[in-house]
């Protein structure tokens, strides 16, 4: 009963979202028609620069993460994979691209277990790196944001208690694996041998935080050219942008609500921008960046798709998967899906 209402809930939330969103810009037409809006061609380059960056250190870590499970891709191999399972993930439920990215993967020899665990590390990573970018936000960034003037009630040790996740899991590395071996048991499958060290742990959580502060230079980037002429403050307000769209992909990912978070994460950044921007301009633009990264991720799944279909006709490796250990239930393992940027 409760998985049948799960499945019904994710494509009701994300029909009531597009709703919503409509009708908030609707009521504000007027405001976003007298809107100065103007492209800049060179905030725009910009915004392809650092498009790409982010999706390049995005794929190094998950490949480097595969090969420490004994999953080995070539980087640009492991690129085409990353974008033809990329393009899924708006889908209602939250396993398909979990599942594309292992089935693709397994063509090139490489274990479900090894792709599946490498893309929980991913994930859990890649929060925990946000981690500090909350902090920053609301204790050293200069803003009376709604979400600021909210949280400004409580006590500063709140914020820093953030921290303690990861500060956790720095001195105590090995609990990611023994939490992720006890999941594999728990749906059948072998445990990996994976080492994971403070030291490296650390390595890859700064890289994934530089990661996000790319992804945040997309979105002030992909800000200055669409709306940067009538944005107050003007570039003043990079900071602001950089730290924002980390904080709602997070918020975004872990609402399991909507396929990819949509809706909650545009509904985040409102919060986090109203009202250094106009409410109407924060949900036109958080809503033209998701756009933009959809389109870039099409756009890379089909120059992917045909490199990969020669890869695998010329290369065939198929690794069957035991009869008795099925892939993760779509339900069961909700939390295996990504929110990018």
């Amino acid at each position: 009963m409760l998985r049948r209402l799960f499945l019904w809930l994710q494509p009701a939330a994300f029909i009531l979202s597009l709703f919503a969103i409509g009708w908030f810009l609707a009521i504000q037409w007027s405001a976003l028609r007298n809107y100065p809006w103007r492209l800049d061609w060179g905030w725009l380059l910009a915004t392809c620069v650092l498009t790409l960056a982010s999706w390049g250190i995005e794929v190094a870590i998950w490949r480097h993460l595969l090969f420490t499970l004994g999953g080995k891709l070539p980087y640009w191999v492991a690129v085409r994979l990353w974008f033809l399972s990329a393009v899924v993930r708006y889908l209602p439920g939250s396993i398909w691209q979990p599942l594309s990215l292992t089935l693709h993967s397994r063509r090139h020899g490489v274990a479900p277990e090894a792709t599946i665990t490498s893309l929980i590390l991913f994930q859990v990573i890649t929060l925990l790196a946000i981690a500090p970018i909350f902090v920053i936000y609301f204790l050293w960034i200069d803003t009376k944001s709604l979400a600021a003037q909210f949280v400004a009630e409580f006590p500063p040790a709140l914020i820093w208690a953030v921290l303690i996740p990861l500060v956790l899991f720095l001195l105590r590395p090995q609990w990611l694996p023994l939490l992720l071996n006890w999941a594999l048991a728990r749906i059948g499958r072998p445990p990996l041998d994976t080492q994971l060290t403070s030291r490296a742990l650390l390595t890859l959580i700064f890289v994934a935080w530089v990661d996000w502060i790319l992804w945040g230079g997309v979105f002030a980037a992909f800000t200055f050219a669409v709306a940067g002429a009538g944005v107050s403050g003007g570039t003043q307000l990079a900071p602001l942008l950089v730290a924002s769209f980390p904080i709602a992909s997070a918020i975004g990912f872990l609402s399991v609500i909507t396929p990819s978070g949509f809706g909650v994460r545009e509904g985040a950044m409102y919060l986090l921008l109203t009202p250094q921007i106009a409410g109407s301009v924060v949900t036109v633009i958080a809503l033209a960046v998701r756009v933009w990264g959809i389109l870039g991720e099409l756009l890379m799944a089909l120059i992917s798709t045909p490199f990969e279909h020669a890869s695998t006709r010329a290369n065939p490796v198929d690794i069957p998967l035991p009869i008795d250990s099925p892939l993760p239930d779509p339900v069961v393992n909700s939390d295996l899906r990504r929110e990018t940027t």
